[in-house]
């Protein structure tokens, strides 16, 4: 319980990776606030870390939305004092061919995964009291590290979450408190499962076809499992990881060894 009662907010806490990672934190003492924008999950989740004696809550809210980040941020802070972690986990993707005619999805890509990492961010630090303690930890991709054709709206988000993990971490540095990213391959979600099925339909394959040849281009040979994520997690926010900021960590199975990433 190296974490007991640190306090946690993680974005797009209700499913995926989200989920995970509050039930991994939650098993080491934090109490841990999740939002995200479908109630059901959020309740859901909320009632299973409750059910494992878990201090939790969760709240409805839209990462690009300031006055949304703000009700959250107030709600945990009047019920637990201060937030020691944040996780900015939501995260949106989806094809981006640069000859789309229509905008609006590397616009909502863009605001999701970057803006909503920025906004949370600043509006949380205010709330990390310390003494000597507090980390970010943000989640890019891969697809931070090399493109990928018609996923430039989300490379381009995934790479600036990258950037934006180095600048905050030296601005935040004199406080103790650490920002790092987590670049994950392939998990097995539903974020996932939507860019293997959008990229199997633009190829002319079946989903099962892509999806092999996706698994196979990981020198591993499998997917990435949500729990391992969440681990990389857990440790950049243990007293372990003091000494690690502004950096990116790949949990990709081999699959930067050979970019440069």
């Amino acid at each position: 319980m190296m974490l007991q009662d640190r306090v946690a907010l993680i974005t797009g806490g209700g499913v995926g990776i989200g989920r995970g990672i509050a039930k991994t934190l939650a098993g080491q003492g934090v109490r841990v606030g999740i939002c995200g924008r479908g109630a059901e999950p959020l309740e859901e989740t909320v009632a299973e870390l409750k059910a494992s004696g878990a201090s939790a809550m969760g709240m409805t809210a839209d990462v690009t939305n300031r006055q949304d980040l703000e009700h959250v941020v107030s709600a945990i802070v009047a019920e637990w004092g201060q937030i020691d972690i944040l996780v900015n986990n939501a995260g949106m993707s989806g094809r981006t061919p640069i000859d789309d005619p229509d905008d609006s999805r590397w616009s909502s890509i863009i605001q999701v995964n970057l803006t909503g990492s920025y906004l949370c961010s600043k509006i949380v630090l205010p709330h990390m009291k310390g003494p000597g303690y507090g980390r970010i930890i943000n989640l890019s991709s891969v697809l931070g590290r090399f493109g990928v054709p018609g996923y430039a709206a989300y490379c381009t988000a995934k790479h600036g979450i990258i950037g934006f993990t180095k600048a905050i971490a030296l601005e935040v540095a004199h406080r103790g408190i650490t920002v790092n990213a987590v670049c994950p391959t392939w998990v097995d979600t539903a974020m996932a499962r939507q860019g293997i099925e959008e990229t199997a339909a633009v190829l002319g394959m079946s989903v099962e076809d892509f999806r092999t040849q996706a698994i196979a281009a990981v020198p591993i040979k499998r997917m990435a499992k949500v729990d391992e994520i969440a681990a990389t997690v857990l440790f950049l926010c243990s007293p372990m990881a003091a000494a690690i900021s502004g950096q990116a960590i790949n949990v990709c199975g081999g699959a930067t060894a050979g970019s440069g990433g």
